[in-house]
């Protein structure tokens, strides 16, 4: 790790100290998301750090932004997630298939957190199976019509702009992937109706809705690239949400670690701490070794920008953590399993990691067509 790379983890890992730590069982309990952190978030940079300096964005690589990331979630994994979502999906896509028009709009007011960005692909039947999808797009003049409806849209009631994916065939005249477009709507946009926060396990603090669109105009200009080539957009972009999403895991799985090392060096039991005995040693060294290798997958990933390590790492990453959270609960005995003690919200917040953004079943999938391409 390089010097400036050194520096990004220690600017993220003190704010998420100072900032996200002391709060997040408060913000878990409520099941709130603190939008002031945003305001902190950009202000830290953290919010463009994929974004072109022309964009008023840092202009940094994957591997500074993961970097970060990961402190982030070491802190809060909620506050990760939204900002995981905000810097992978909908300024990259922008980034990647924008107009210069569109870029010069949008991406300056993401970097500077004044807008924070959400995805919306899934639909309540359309979840690993997104293609089939069928929030329906038709033309009008000057622009497009959406109706339909999405489900589990982080960022989707308190952010400011979606990416949303939204057939642009026919009814009569289907094309798959290939007849799926993808719109920049900014929430307050007529007819974008939020719908009912979900109640979740973990990551409570995230907020999760459902949207729905009731003949929501969007001009012309807010079509992002080929009508006919969202799809395409959302998958590529989806490489670096699993990238963010391992990273995320990798967080929390620290955070746990880190708690049973504490946890093992003070609880006594049979006239010694639990951390002498050669079982709990084994488990300890377990779970850091796991970590390690994740995170080293991750690294790797984000160096090489591969679609199958980036799903490796997401999937490795994810059940590393649902792994040791799992055992850190273990460590801590009865005392894990309450929710006075941080590893009962960590295992909790892990679970989701296996899930979103493609499970881990979508994740092997990816990599044995990869393995034979």
């Amino acid at each position: 790790m390089n010097e400036q790379l050194q520096e990004i983890r220690d600017l993220a890992r003190q704010f998420a100290a100072e900032q996200l730590r002391p709060h997040a069982e408060a913000w878990d309990r409520a099941a709130a998301f603190p939008r002031a952190v945003v305001a902190q978030l950009a202000e830290l940079g953290f919010l463009g750090m994929l974004i072109p300096e022309e964009h008023d964005g840092l202009g940094l690589d994957t591997l500074s932004y993961l970097t970060a990331l990961e402190q982030i979630a070491w802190g809060d994994a909620s506050v990760a997630v939204a900002m995981s979502v905000h810097n992978s999906l909908p300024t990259q896509m922008i980034l990647s298939h924008g107009s210069e028009a569109q870029k010069e709009k949008w991406l300056m007011p993401m970097a500077r957190g004044e807008l924070l960005g959400g995805f919306a692909l899934s639909e309540a039947d359309a979840g690993s199976d997104a293609a089939a999808l069928s929030a329906q797009a038709v033309r009008a003049d000057g622009g497009w019509v959406l109706s339909g409806s999405k489900a589990w849209i982080t960022n989707g009631g308190f952010g400011d702009v979606m990416l949303v994916m939204a057939r642009t065939d026919t009814p009569g005249e289907r094309r798959g992937p290939k007849g799926i477009g993808a719109f920049i709507v900014p929430t307050d946009t007529p007819g974008y109706v939020v719908g009912k926060k979900e109640d979740k396990l973990g990551q409570r603090a995230s907020e999760t809705v459902g949207i729905a669109f009731e003949e929501m105009f969007v001009p012309d200009e807010h079509l992002l690239g080929d009508p006919s080539q969202g799809f395409l957009y959302a998958l590529q972009g989806l490489n670096g949400g699993r990238l963010g999403v391992a990273a995320v895991a990798l967080g929390i799985a620290q955070a746990a670690l880190e708690h049973a090392l504490a946890y093992a060096a003070e609880r006594q039991q049979f006239g010694q701490p639990i951390r002498e005995f050669q079982g709990m040693q084994f488990k300890l060294a377990n779970l850091a070794t796991r970590i390690e290798a994740a995170r080293a997958l991750l690294h790797h990933a984000a160096v090489e920008k591969s679609r199958k390590l980036a799903s490796m790492a997401k999937l490795y990453a994810s059940e590393t953590a649902m792994y040791v959270t799992t055992e850190a609960v273990q460590v801590f005995g009865g005392y894990g399993y309450m929710k006075d003690y941080p590893v009962e919200r960590l295992f909790r917040d892990a679970k989701v990691t296996e899930i979103y953004e493609g499970t881990s079943e979508i994740q092997r999938l990816v990599i044995a067509r990869e393995l034979y391409r």
